[in-house]
């Protein structure tokens, strides 16, 4: 089994920035890519990122449009959105995914390890 321990989460106002993090530990050899997404109140849950470990490769929903960054905590198995120029609209609980690289990256059935969620909210 893996654990996924998520961090980072708050209360911001419109334009501020935050980082959210996610640390794997367990059978962390079977992660080949660790991803985060959201899921707004009302709405259903949504890709934001991926890290892909096979080829050190980054992908980003559209909606991000360069203002996510995901990277790679040195050192272990973890994994940091940041998230600049945040708007009310990115109010979401983000969760931390992990599993094989294998499937599409941005549906959620592709990911067997999920965390608990780190709950994000900005203000107009």
């Amino acid at each position: 089994q893996v654990q996924l321990a998520e961090s980072g989460g708050g209360s911001v106002q419109a334009g501020d920035s935050l980082t959210v993090s996610c640390v794997a530990s367990g059978r962390i050899f079977s992660i080949g890519r660790m991803a985060w997404f959201r899921q707004a109140p009302g709405k259903g849950r949504e890709f934001v990122a991926v890290y892909v470990w096979s080829n050190m490769s980054t992908y980003y929903a559209d909606f991000v449009k360069e203002r996510f960054t995901l990277s790679r905590d040195s050192g272990k198995v973890a994994v940091s959105l940041r998230m600049n120029n945040l708007v009310p609209e990115d109010t979401a609980v983000y969760y931390c995914a992990a599993g094989p690289n294998k499937g599409q990256h941005s549906r959620e059935m592709s990911y067997v390890y999920w965390g608990r969620g780190t709950r994000v909210t900005v203000s107009s």
